[in-house]
């Protein structure tokens, strides 16, 4: 595995970790007329994020790459941000927007950075998760169009 190649998969196992915890902040503090339906979305996106990031972690230790795995790792590599902790039910679906955008984005340099290094699997990998990726974004843009 190329140096670059560790380096972007560790950039997005640490998106995905700090994803994670944001979605259980978010599936914790959620408020007001849309709680029951984004209580449950973002419980789906936690165990979607924990999926994706367990698939990034075995796939770099097959590749004989060595995954980050400390919080203090996920924090300092990963582009996306933690939640404040004051964020209005509309700002949490805005961020989590935002954020899936970020890693869509970087899920496309991973592609390259695979193809470039000859590596279909990861392609692949990038691949279906930049598909679900968009998928979201297209829904939860729809959620909030007024």
């Amino acid at each position: 595995m190329s140096l670059d190649l560790n380096t972007v998969l560790n950039r997005q196992l640490a998106n995905w970790s700090v994803l994670y915890f944001k979605m259980h902040h978010f599936h914790w503090f959620v408020k007001g007329d849309r709680f029951f339906e984004l209580h449950q979305k973002f419980e789906e996106f936690y165990n979607e994020a924990a999926s994706n990031l367990d698939q990034i972690a075995e796939l770099l230790l097959a590749k004989g790459g060595s995954p980050i795995s400390t919080m203090r790792e996920f924090v300092d590599q990963a582009t996306v941000k933690e939640a404040t902790g004051n964020e209005t039910t509309e700002q949490m679906v805005q961020q989590v927007i935002q954020d899936f955008k970020t890693i869509l984005k970087e899920s496309e340099a991973a592609i390259k950075e695979a193809e470039n290094a000859g590596d279909a699997v990861t392609a692949d990998l990038f691949t279906d998760l930049a598909a679900n990726l968009e998928k979201h974004i297209w829904m939860l843009t729809a959620y909030l169009a007024k």
